[in-house]
């Protein structure tokens, strides 16, 4: 593997409802309660990450509504394609990458929307080409899940006619004569006419290339299925590992996968999630998570922390460590990745509320501390082949984003660990990705 001197790390910037990552982001000083339909708002974070030279932007997306918005702010933006269009607008180098389910939509409606919204912001799209495993994000289109098999299957059959779809008007074909009337060249427009099993289309998609050809494909299924179309298609893909180790070897499967597939590993990129909080030190961090765990059922989370660490907790017990007799006791739940750094924080002698402040059961590792301890946990994985870069998802964006851009972003500069500008204008530029227009040649 090669070292951080001669490569620099990728970021990626998650932003999802306009609030923050965590629940209670919508209820924090400086945060505008209206956000989660403001789009200047998202323009304002949008100039911020690439005030930060962030390679892209990424709106994960599930379209249901899957919180309580009693309490809480939903999880996702109103539309992930509307808000990038705007942020688009906003920006000039900052890639802008979206979810769009391949169980829930048609190729045309997703290689139009993609490759529109590449071409409006000069070749910085990407498209998450993942399946749906919600069922009532299923329902919400009126069909039932189908089974984990059927959902690859066609996951495949609608990236390739997307592709397809994408090379449809040939690169040379939009002459724009004036003098002759000729707006294109129509021979070199041709419909696609793909059948498959599951999905078709005839096109042609009457669209354009951008500067980068088409959008970037991105990934982010798990197990062997997930594994063999990133192998394919992708050339970054999410993931959520919870160890340097559990890392590593998700990026040797996916560059094996890829190798497997023809394609050089060098062009798939993993990001590795994680959520920092950053303040002026570490007690300042862990309160800041603590303001934010207002908003959530602490009772609960008190008894799903026993199940990780093996022990029966109490509520009652939240403001205190684990005593003595319960050191002794506790044990790493095999079954959750997560389980041995709530382990090592309670033997500590944190709180429990603290240990749960250090965010041992969200959904990606948590690092509250200064720039530098973020940095550090950065460097670490990266020098160790866990990642080739991170899908940052901020605590709170009001202030969390200037904050790290201002803060994070200027540490590992002065490391060596990141570019200190954009070499190129393109999504495929920031990547290193390869040349592609229409279907990747190289695949059967």
């Amino acid at each position: 593997m090669s070292s951080s001197s001669d490569r620099h790390l990728l970021l990626a910037l998650q932003i999802a409802n306009g609030y923050g990552a965590q629940p209670g982001a919508w209820r924090m000083p400086g945060t505008d309660p209206s956000s989660y339909t403001d789009m200047d708002v998202f323009d304002r974070y949008a100039r911020a990450a690439e005030r930060g030279k962030i390679q892209l932007i990424f709106l994960a997306d599930t379209p249901v509504l899957d919180v309580d918005l009693e309490r809480e702010a939903p999880h996702h933006a109103i539309d992930p394609l509307l808000v990038l269009t705007s942020m688009a607008r906003a920006t000039k180098r900052i890639g802008l990458v979206a979810t769009s389910s391949t169980t829930l939509n048609e190729p045309f409606t997703i290689a139009r929307q993609f490759k529109a919204l590449d071409v409006a912001s000069h070749g910085r799209a990407g498209w998450n080409a993942v399946p749906t495993s919600h069922p009532a994000a299923a329902a919400n289109y009126g069909i039932v899940l189908p089974s984990r098999e059927e959902k690859y299957e066609r996951a495949h059959e609608v990236v390739q006619i997307v592709q397809a779809l994408w090379g449809s008007w040939g690169k040379n074909a939009w002459v724009r004569d004036v003098e002759n009337r000729r707006f294109a060249d129509m021979s070199q427009i041709r419909p696609v006419n793909l059948q498959g099993r599951y999905v078709a289309s005839a096109g042609p998609l009457p669209i354009p290339p951008s500067e980068q050809g088409q959008p970037v494909i991105f990934q982010a299924g798990g197990g062997g299925n997930g594994l063999e179309m990133a192998g394919r298609y992708a050339s970054g893909v999410y993931a959520n590992p919870f160890t340097i180790e559990e890392g590593r070897a998700h990026r040797e499967a996916l560059r094996t996968a890829a190798e497997r597939a023809g394609r050089n590993p060098d062009e798939v990129k993993l990001f590795a999630g994680f959520m920092p909080s950053v303040a002026s030190s570490k007690r300042a961090a862990l309160d800041r998570r603590l303001k934010l765990d207002e908003s959530v059922d602490t009772h609960q989370r008190v008894r799903y922390l026993g199940s990780m660490i093996g022990l029966d907790l109490s509520p009652a017990q939240l403001d205190q460590p684990i005593t003595e007799q319960q050191h002794s006791a506790a044990r790493a739940n095999p079954g959750d990745p997560r389980a041995p750094r709530a382990l090592e924080l309670a033997r500590e002698g944190w709180t429990l509320r603290d240990v749960l402040a250090h965010g041992v059961i969200d959904y990606h590792p948590v690092v509250p501390g200064t720039a530098s301890d973020i940095a550090d946990h950065m460097q670490e994985w990266f020098d160790a082949g866990a990642c080739d870069g991170f899908s940052v998802a901020i605590d709170v964006y009001a202030d969390g984003i200037d904050t790290f851009v201002d803060e994070v972003v200027p540490v590992l500069q002065e490391r060596g660990l990141f570019h200190e500008d954009y070499a190129g204008i393109t999504l495929r530029d920031h990547l290193g990705a390869p040349a592609q227009y229409g279907q990747d040649p190289r695949l059967p």
